[in-house]
């Protein structure tokens, strides 16, 4: 049974860190791309970051890009996403997605085959 887990979310106050966790089974994490998205309320689901599963190839959001990394670890089957100098706007819920095909447009919900149950991510100011 494929299936991706999100943990590592929680209540940070701004200017932390978060570090939160895609763990996959059902499949060999190294054959798919994966992404981070994240939806706050009210909001449409936005892409934060990307990695593929080819050369490591990665892609963030402008609003992540340079306080943020996307580690994946083929050996425990785990894809990360670290985010530093958090800010309240960063609050949303954090959805992982993994596809197997190419996507024109990593940032763009459609298209990847699966996805995580999502883990909540507070920031206070």
């Amino acid at each position: 049974q494929v299936q991706l887990v999100e943990s590592g979310g929680g209540l940070v106050q701004a200017g932390g860190s978060l570090r939160l966790s895609c763990s996959a089974s059902g499949f060999t994490l190294d054959e798919y791309d994966f992404a981070w998205f994240r939806q706050a309320p009210g909001k449409e689901r936005e892409g934060v970051s990307y990695i593929s599963k080819t050369d490591d190839n990665t892609d963030y959001a402008d609003s992540v890009r340079g306080r943020s990394t996307i580690p994946r670890d083929n050996v425990k089957n785990t894809v990360y996403l670290q985010i530093n100098s958090l800010k309240p706007e960063d609050t949303a819920v954090y959805y992982c997605a993994a596809v197997w095909g190419n996507l024109h447009d990593w940032g763009i919900p459609d298209g990847y085959d699966y996805w995580g149950q999502g883990t909540q991510v507070t920031v206070s100011s």
